[in-house]
């Protein structure tokens, strides 16, 4: 075989690799499909910067809440008193004080994403002893008290911004493992937590002591919420009252063996209104125990005390004589005539029907009985006339009693739309019928109030899930102008039990710096059947009130 020449195969080598050389320079620009898989990818997947500010945040807030729950509290003596400061998140703000095992003071002292919470941990023997044996020495509690807590919310700020920077820089670092990301969850929890600070400052109320919501046993609501005497006059009330608070508390503790003695203030006069006991045999006992804790005046039960209405059952209302307080009584729509003759033979039993006008206890009332009697619950046609023209009754026998220099203090009637019918004739009118308790002021200033039922809705408080609360009010009037000053709203768990829920209120006037023209007038201003009549009269002016101040869809029942 003939030899080729050695330049002509190495010119056959290099024409054969020109093909496979731009073979491969063709598949390299070629894109891949990896390469074209990945930018479609992060095309379809854009950037949610929104996420990683919802994660840092929430990296934010359970470190520190971490932070709170671990180091952000503080012991702080209070006069004799032990005590636990804590900050608490929370959605409404405001400060508990926990005195266990007596109950607990809540009050609504600013309206912050923080609580304070500040628990009685015990009574110190050596101070409380000092101030057994020198009784002189609580005139200046309030001032130790003063600085105690001062000194005591000012370390606890500054645990705060330690715990809640610590715990959420700690948290962030072991998220993201990166100590910038880490820093800024902590800068971001102190923003936060000085904004928490800026709020509660801002929003601060230090009248909210004057009105606590009290729960825990009732035996001790009286001794720990308080006495009623005047505070409109006194200067720089927070400190004071909070002072009176811990002075209560000492004396609670104080006691071993006894609750001490409930010194009711010698200015006022204390109503208990009962309503809707519909045959509970268990309201007797709680009503007995009002009237000893509080040392009640006079009781005003606004109807429906029976549940059908039966001679059979009027066995069941002799329990009222040994209450230990005058009983106020209008008929209800459960309530027969035989139940108001049975009412009308008992010692110590005040009957109002008619309007006609009754004193007791230094309080003149007047009241009407319900035109209606349903004890099946049905409706009969022209009810709610019957009731306005029963309303309209009881106002015309007001005007009467004003006329004849002998003006009524508290009307009483069964329903709301009788009682709403009296509205400018008498400064305070009482109702039931309802089942749960309602206070408002009405046009012409006549301030309405509703009681719940204090029978618990009676044998019907087992139809339900839950048992109906028993409630209840202690209303307490000014021994002089025999205005209404304050009233504590007592809420108890279904069935009676122990442990009851007691809210203060303070008349808009009677709050302080309130005007005497802020004070409902009670004066006949305008007909309420719609008659013609004068313009409404102006509010008189009334003398400095004494209030009450702590330590701490319609149915047819």
């Amino acid at each position: 075989m003939a030899r080729v020449p050695s330049p002509v195969r190495n010119l056959r080598h290099r024409i054969r690799r020109v093909p496979r050389a731009l073979t491969r320079r063709h598949r390299s620009r070629r894109p891949s499909a990896t390469a074209t898989a990945v930018p479609t990818t992060l095309a379809a997947r854009p950037s949610r910067p929104w996420k990683r500010v919802a994660g840092l945040l929430a990296v934010v807030l359970l470190g520190a809440w971490l932070g709170l729950l671990t180091v952000g509290d503080v012991r702080v003596p209070v006069g004799p008193m032990d005590t636990t400061m804590t900050l608490r998140p929370s959605l409404t703000g405001g400060t508990k004080i926990n005195v266990s095992p007596l109950g607990a003071l809540e009050l609504d002292s600013h309206q912050a994403p923080v609580r304070l919470d500040v628990n009685v941990d015990q009574l110190d023997p050596a101070r409380s002893q000092a101030l057994v044996d020198h009784p002189e020495r609580f005139s200046g509690l309030q001032e130790e008290v003063a600085q105690d807590i001062a000194r005591g919310t000012t370390d606890l700020a500054v645990r705060s911004v330690v715990a809640v920077v610590t715990g959420a820089t700690a948290l962030g670092l072991a998220v993201y493992r990166r100590p910038r990301r880490a820093l800024a969850a902590g800068g971001l929890a102190l923003t936060l937590l000085a904004a928490s600070g800026g709020t509660a400052y801002a929003t601060w109320n230090p009248d909210s002591v004057l009105e606590p919501r009290f729960s825990g046993l009732l035996s001790s609501a009286p001794s720990l919420v308080g006495n009623a005497r005047s505070i409109v006059t006194e200067f720089d009330v927070y400190q004071k009252e909070l002072a009176r608070l811990v002075t209560n508390v000492t004396k609670l503790y104080d006691a071993t063996s006894t609750l001490p003695a409930y010194q009711p203030d010698p200015t006022t006069l204390r109503v208990l209104h009962v309503s809707d006991i519909h045959l509970n045999p268990a309201s007797w006992a709680i009503i007995a125990s009002l009237v000893e804790q509080y040392q009640v005046d006079v009781i005003v039960d606004s109807g429906d005390t029976m549940d059908h209405g039966t001679a059979a059952e009027n066995g069941f209302l002799d329990p009222i004589e040994d209450l230990g307080a005058p009983y106020v009584w209008v008929r209800g729509n459960h309530d027969s005539l035989a139940t108001q003759r049975h009412l009308e033979g008992l010692k110590n039993v005040h009957v109002l029907d008619d309007g006609r006008a009754r004193t007791v206890a230094g309080l003149r009332f007047a009241g009407i009985g319900d035109p209606q009697f349903t004890p099946d619950r049905s409706t009969k046609p022209g009810a709610e006339q019957s009731q306005e023209l029963a309303g309209a009754r009881l106002a015309s026998a007001l005007r009467d009693q004003r006329a004849a220099g002998t003006p009524v203090d508290v009307a009483v009637a069964h329903e709301p739309a009788a009682a709403s019918e009296v509205d400018g004739t008498v400064p305070l009118v009482l109702a039931g019928h309802v089942h749960h308790q309602k206070t408002q002021v009405m046009k012409y200033g006549t301030r309405l109030r509703i009681e719940g039922s204090t029978g618990g809705s009676g044998l019907r408080a087992i139809e339900g899930e839950h048992p109906d609360p028993i409630e209840t009010s202690i209303l307490y009037f000014d021994r002089d102008t025999r205005r209404l000053q304050a009233w504590d709203a007592i809420r108890l768990g279904g069935l009676g039990l122990t442990t009851a829920e007691v809210s203060r209120h303070l008349p808009e006037e009677n709050q302080p710096g309130a005007s005497p023209s802020d004070a409902p007038s009670g004066s006949p201003s305008a007909s309420p059947t719609g008659s013609p009549a004068g313009p409404p009269s102006p509010p008189s002016s009334l003398p400095p009130a004494r209030l009450p101040s702590p330590t701490p869809s319609t149915t047819t029942p």
